[in-house]
């Protein structure tokens, strides 16, 4: 096998499939000096597949603080470190971009080795505009605060991804849709595995069909279909729309509810409501 350069290696392993990794991937797992690994239980079986035995560390978010200092001295001796997460792109929804950000901060390569990504393969799968899209991550866990970040992403122009429990699915999915409003979405679990599902529908749909067969198994992404186009919104209709919310709200409440509704920019709703309000900034 091929010698790497010394450097951190960011690496992509299987979501489901061992088989589903690139050849220059287990070259680099083959012969690297360590493997920083989210869990080392898990990495153990890909190296078990391929009769590797290269030495593993744990690197998660329990424990980065304590092993970014050792990576970055075996780094700095000259070592190959390649970092995984347990299944896809290392990076996406971990801490590895810190390791990324105190690794260029000492000067050292750093480069990826291309692979699987549940988001993108979601997206993919999906059948929603894929040129334009916003990856969220997880929600939070309670309501309030899973719908206050929802409010945040409304009017974001693209396809928006989510990672998703199975327990909270449903509850999501409805929050979604009272949010975001009813918009086209899939719910993708299993992904490259055996039982990989794609199921398609609206956020209602979705949320009433898991609400009713309750949780599925597996991992899941959510993707859910950017806004619609609003059609122009007149001065009049911007007025009257301000006038009726400034009865019941505050300037700054009633400016971002009517900038939601419209698409129009929040600042310019806001000095139009402060004009209507007789106030200036």
């Amino acid at each position: 096998m091929p010698r790497f350069a010394p450097g951190l290696y960011l690496v992509a392993t299987p979501i489901g499939n061992l088989r589903d990794i690139s050849l220059r991937a287990l070259d680099l797992l083959g012969t690297a000096d360590v493997i920083a690994c989210e869990d080392t239980r898990v990495t153990a079986k890909l190296m078990a597949r391929y009769g590797f035995h290269t030495p593993r560390l744990p690197y998660h978010e329990h424990n980065a603080e304590q092993m970014r200092p050792v990576l970055i001295d075996r780094l700095k001796g000259g070592a190959v470190v390649a970092l995984v997460s347990d299944a896809g792109t290392p990076l996406i929804s971990d801490p590895g971009y810190k390791l990324v950000q105190a690794v260029h901060a000492e000067g050292i390569p750093v480069t990826t080795l291309p692979g699987a990504s549940a988001p993108l393969t979601a997206l993919l799968l999906s059948g929603l505009p894929s040129d334009r899209f916003f990856f969220a991550g997880f929600m939070p866990p309670k309501e309030t605060g899973r719908k206050r970040e929802l409010s945040a992403l409304v009017a974001v122009p693209g396809t928006l991804v989510f990672f998703e429990t199975a327990p909270r699915l449903a509850a999501s999915l409805a929050d979604m849709a009272e949010v975001l409003g009813n918009r086209p979405a899939a719910v993708a679990r299993e992904l490259t595995k055996m039982y990989e599902e794609v199921r398609r529908g609206t956020l209602e749909e979705l949320a009433v069909h898991y609400d009713s067969a309750g949780p599925p198994k597996g991992e899941i992404v959510v993707v859910v279909g950017g806004p619609p186009e609003a059609p122009p919104v007149e001065a009049d209709d911007l007025d009257a729309a301000l006038n009726a919310a400034l009865a019941s709200m505050s300037i700054k409440d009633a400016s971002a509810a009517v900038a939601t509704a419209t698409g129009l920019p929040r600042r310019e709703v806001y000095q139009r409501a402060l004009a209507l309000a007789g106030r200036t900034e």
